[in-house]
């Protein structure tokens, strides 16, 4: 199999996916997307846009996420470096409503992690530098566009980093509180 799927037991609808890697003394070789694979575990996302960012170590892009009817499913992965990657659930409805999860992503371990429309996502940089690779399933809308500030202590996510360096935009990012307030108005 090319591919080895583990759903996250805290949040089943994140998905861990690890490619078989081939390697020799020439380097290496993997997939890092089949639809025919991705479909047998139920990611059936048509992605429509490739994504791919570079920076340098503490940054810490996040937490975003797009609202309907521009809401985003995200295939990420980290081809140059190591990031820490985090998905919030924000669904109100759901069983795991303000719950993160977050994993390690690098260019040595090569996972991919599988974030359905409905969370949050972020990462912070933990190498020199990293750059990050991530399919979205619908195109980027700067309307659509919310986030929530990467720090709100209702949900609590266990940063490595105490000061991460933030965008102008990221600083001022509101509580889930508050941004579910405006989206449930």
């Amino acid at each position: 199999m090319p591919f080895k799927f583990t759903r996250v037991s805290e949040i089943p609808d994140l998905i861990i996916i690890e490619p078989t890697v081939f390697e020799d003394n020439r380097g290496f070789f993997m997939e890092t997307y089949s639809y025919r694979e991705f479909e047998r575990v139920g990611i059936k996302e048509k992605f429509v846009q490739d994504n791919h960012s570079k920076s340098v170590k503490g940054v810490l892009r996040g937490l975003h996420f797009q609202i309907e009817p521009f809401a985003q499913s995200k295939l990420v992965r980290c081809i140059k470096g190591e990031i820490f990657d985090v998905a919030v659930d924000i669904r109100p409805e759901s069983a795991t409503f303000k719950k993160w999860f977050g994993l390690i992503l690098s260019e040595e371990n090569k996972k991919m992690l599988y974030i359905p429309k409905g969370f949050a996502h972020g990462f912070v940089v933990l190498s020199e530098v990293a750059e990050v690779e991530y399919k979205v399933d619908n195109f980027y809308s700067p309307e659509h566009e919310r986030g929530i500030i990467w720090n709100d202590p209702e949900i609590g996510i266990k940063w490595p980093f105490e000061n991460p360096i933030l965008s102008p935009k990221d600083m001022n990012l509101p509580k889930l509180s508050k941004l579910m307030e405006e989206l449930l108005s």
